[in-house]
C-alpha cells in the first residue's frame, strides 16, 4: 500500500547504495536518467562497507571499502547532483539499507527519499533484512531491463508490485514512501565483473569507466 501522499510535490532524493567494485559508467547513467526522470534534487552513491549478501569469500568485494568510497567520490565529481556518501564505511557491522534509510529520513525529514534499485535487486527484495520497514521509509524505483516482463517475477516480487507498484510519476511526486516505480529501461550492458574480468587480463575497459577511476585502478594496481 503507497503511503503518506501529499497534495504538493515533494521535493526527492536518491539513494543509490551498492558495493561498486568498481563504480562504472552504467551506474552514473543509470542515476543520471532516474535524476533527470523523476526531477531528484541529489543523488547519493553510498558505498556499503560489509554487503551482507556479498560476505562470503568467493563473492567479497576486491578492492577495500576505503579504496572502492575513492572511486565513487571521483565518478561523483564528474555530476554536480551526486555525493558520496561514507556512513555505511563507519559501521563495523554488515550494511543494511534499513539503517541508512532510518539515519537519511532524520537529516532530510521533508524530502521523500528514492531508493534506486536494479532488476536483480528486487527480484530478492522481500528477503531483505527488515524490508517492509524500508518502504515506510521511502520508494523504490526500479532500473529495469529493456523487454522486462511481469512473468519473471517470483511469486513473493509479483504480491509485492501487486500492493505497491505505481505507474503515474504524477503520483510519485506527491507520494513520501510506500510506492514502487519502475524507470524508464535504459539499454546499459556494463558490469562490474566483466570490468574485473577485463583488468585481470589486460583488456581495454576505457568506455567502461571514467578516466580518473581507471587511473587510480591502474596506480593500486587493483583487479589484477
Amino acid at each position: 500500500m503507497v503511503n503518506e501522499k501529499s497534495t504538493q510535490c515533494i521535493d526527492k532524493i536518491g539513494v543509490f547504495g551498492g558495493t561498486f567494485d568498481p563504480v562504472h559508467i552504467g551506474h552514473t547513467q543509470s542515476a543520471e536518467a532516474v535524476a533527470q526522470e523523476l526531477n531528484l534534487k541529489k543523488v547519493l552513491f553510498i558505498p556499503a562497507h560489509i554487503p551482507p549478501h556479498k560476505s562470503d569469500m568467493t563473492s567479497a568485494p576486491t578492492a577495500s571499502a576505503e579504496q572502492r568510497s575513492i572511486m565513487v567520490e571521483l565518478a561523483c565529481k564528474e555530476n554536480r547532483l551526486f555525493d558520496c556518501d561514507k556512513r555505511e564505511l563507519q559501521r563495523q557491522q554488515h550494511s543494511y539499507t534499513v539503517d541508512t534509510l532510518i539515519e537519511l529520513k532524520q537529516e532530510f525529514p521533508d524530502q521523500s527519499l528514492c531508493f534506486i534499485i536494479g532488476m536483480d535487486s528486487l527480484h530478492t527484495f522481500t528477503r531483505w533484512h527488515r524490508y517492509q520497514e524500508i518502504l515506510t521509509l521511502c520508494n523504490l524505483v526500479v532500473n529495469r531491463r529493456p523487454n522486462y516482463k511481469l512473468s519473471q517475477m517470483n511469486e513473493a516480487t509479483k504480491k509485492l508490485l501487486l500492493k505497491h507498484q505505481i505507474h503515474n510519476i504524477n503520483e510519485l511526486n506527491n507520494t513520501n514512501n510506500g510506492a514502487i516505480f519502475f524507470a524508464k529501461p535504459l539499454n546499459i550492458d556494463i558490469s562490474s565483473t566483466q570490468i574485473r574480468y577485463n583488468l585481470q587480463r589486460n583488456k581495454p575497459c576505457q568506455s567502461q569507466v571514467f578516466p580518473s577511476v581507471l587511473d587510480f585502478i591502474n596506480k593500486n594496481k587493483l583487479y589484477r
